[in-house]
């Protein structure tokens, strides 16, 4: 019998599928649009490159098409990363081990869902597997299945073809007639198919602009939910992708609001704010830990808690209060229970293990960039760090490329108890061979020199006065500043940094770089953004709206997108 064409592409797809002294946007690709006025005349969509699901985004598929909360992919191999982010089309290779562990996954998934399935949706199959009932019973599952897994109505021949699959297996079960066998075997090459594990687009039939068409109803319900939600589209989505009421902005903006509104979407946007920020990788502060003679306050137990903070002001700042980027920035509170608040020193605290709103010393604290977890990962071992938050600042928040080392990179200067840190890293900007690179880093990064390798506020180090004046250069907010909270207050003012969280954002959701072609989804984005008073989730609902995501480039017949450069997919 030939291959389902459900099938046939699985493995052959999945395993194809010195310092200058400035800093700039990423080669090749759109700029922050300072000084430029892009003619949006045409629509330009951009790359549309093949999606495969994360490991997060494998497994809420899984529990919500089947209710399997086994969680599978954790053991799958780690998503390679690209501009800080998991889930970079062109990072997403498949390997031989993950289509083994893909193969592996689908057998298990299977063997616990076709039980439910039989006695669910083909109970005639139990006694007569070959009948003509049970045909039929399968071919009206293959197909309400097929729609949900592929995201798609199945075509006639892939309904037809998976049937034929189901009676193949029922020679292949330990009694004849076992219906059991034949549906595990669909299942199983449903949940290895590409349309499962790839989001796969090929939009509408006719161009509405040169060599762009829309995307259909049921890849913008995909794209949708797999932005805002990290999974599959709920029912309603799907009814109104079949009902094609996807077809305009004013519809998919509806649509945005309305799965901002569930708390789902709170899970989706911490996912980007642990990439973008870096906080999941507070926890491997615990593989170097500190330096316990130097701060024996320190313990690995808080590293969840430092984390948990982040996160949870993210999500109270965005969803309770629907905060701006300035209050991301510039907030003097944050969520904390009892022994985090211990931690920072905040009297009359929470008394719970429950994280509450509390109130910080506006002098010492400014939204998110003064947070203890981003301040210890950002730091060293024994000391703080101002070339390692100076680079967060200009890599995270400004979007700037840091320069590239030179060949030969000088060793570090040792602790020296008798000097603060600042005078330690003077050497930076003596040597020739750090000269130019930290000129750029350090100057932004003394400006933390307030908070010690935890996280903590100190006036003095080594009984020496901290000095935390710094000075930004190369951005529109360029200047001397005294600490972190007034730098987090020039950055919250800064057109560069809302620009940056665009990208940022724009990287996510697209699961790719922004190019040339990418300036007017970029300009729609911004202006909506602006006009919102930037607001994080009115930027979310401005996303759904631009050229890049609700169009793709036209598909000729040799598979290639119309228009795409050499090289690109």
């Amino acid at each position: 019998m030939a291959e389902p064409r459900a099938l046939r592409w699985p493995v052959g797809l999945l395993l194809l599928a010195a310092c200058t002294g400035q800093f700039s946007d990423m080669p090749g690709q759109a700029g922050d649009g300072e000084g430029t006025s892009p003619l949006c005349t045409t629509i330009q969509p951009g790359e549309s490159p093949l999606r495969r699901m994360t490991r997060v985004e494998y497994d809420s598929t899984l529990f919500d098409l089947l209710g399997d909360d086994s969680h599978p992919a954790r053991s799958f191999v780690p998503e390679e990363e690209s501009l800080g982010f998991n889930n970079q089309a062109a990072a997403l290779v498949v390997s031989p081990l993950l289509a083994e562990q893909y193969m592996q996954a689908a057998e298990s998934v299977a063997e616990r869902a076709v039980d439910k399935v039989l006695g669910e949706q083909a109970p005639s199959c139990r006694g007569a597997a070959a009948g003509a009932a049970c045909r039929d019973e399968v071919a009206a599952f293959v197909a309400a299945f097929g729609k949900r897994a592929f995201r798609r109505p199945l075509a006639a021949d892939e309904t037809a073809e998976l049937v034929g699959l189901f009676q193949s297996g029922l020679a292949l079960g330990e009694a004849p007639d076992d219906a059991r066998t034949g549906l595990s075997l669909v299942l199983q090459a449903m949940l290895q198919s590409p349309h499962f594990l790839y989001r796969v687009e090929f939009g509408m039939p006719d161009p509405v602009d040169e060599g762009v068409v829309p995307l259909t109803s049921y890849e913008i319900a995909s794209r949708l939910s797999y932005l805002l939600w990290g999974t599959m589209p709920d029912d309603e989505l799907f009814e109104a992708a079949e009902q094609g009421a996807l077809g305009t902005a004013e519809q998919v903006a509806a649509q945005a609001r309305r799965l901002l509104e569930h708390p789902r979407a709170r899970e989706a946007v911490k996912n980007f704010h642990r990439q973008w920020l870096g906080l999941a990788k507070i926890d491997d502060i615990a593989s170097g830990g500190k330096d316990k003679e130097l701060y024996p306050e320190y313990s690995e137990a808080l590293l969840p808690l430092f984390k948990a903070e982040t996160e949870a002001f993210l999500d109270h700042a965005i969803f309770e209060e629907d905060a701006s980027v300035s209050t991301l920035f510039t907030a003097s509170y944050s969520m904390m229970n009892r022994e985090l608040a211990e931690f920072y020193g905040v009297e009359g605290g929470p008394e719970g293990d429950t994280f509450e709103r509390v109130s910080l010393d506006p002098s010492q604290r400014a939204g998110f960039v003064t947070h203890a977890g981003l301040l210890s990962l950002y730091a060293k071992e024994d000391r703080s760090s101002p070339v390692h938050r100076g680079r967060f600042v200009r890599q995270s928040l400004l979007c700037q490329i840091p320069p590239p080392p030179p060949d030969v990179v000088p060793e570090p200067p040792m602790r020296d108890a008798t000097k603060t840190t600042r005078e330690q890293f003077a050497q930076h900007v003596s040597d020739p061979g750090c000269k130019s690179c930290h000129t750029l880093l350090d100057p932004i990064g003394f400006g933390f020199e307030h908070y010690d390798a935890l996280g903590r506020w100190r006036d003095a180090e080594n009984g020496i006065p901290v000095d935390a004046s710094g000075e930004l250069t190369q951005t529109d907010v360029d200047g001397p500043f005294d600490g972190a909270v007034e730098l987090a207050h020039r950055l919250a003012g800064s057109e560069q940094v809302r620009a940056c969280v665009v990208k940022q954002w724009f990287r996510f959701g697209h699961g790719r770089a922004e190019q040339n072609e990418d300036s007017c989804s970029l300009a729609q984005a911004t202006e909506a953004f602006e006009a919102s008073q930037y607001n994080i989730k009115a930027l979310l609902v401005a996303l759904t709206q631009t050229d890049a995501f609700r169009y793709r480039r036209e598909i000729d017949a040799e598979g290639a997108a119309d228009g795409a450069a050499e090289g690109e997919p």
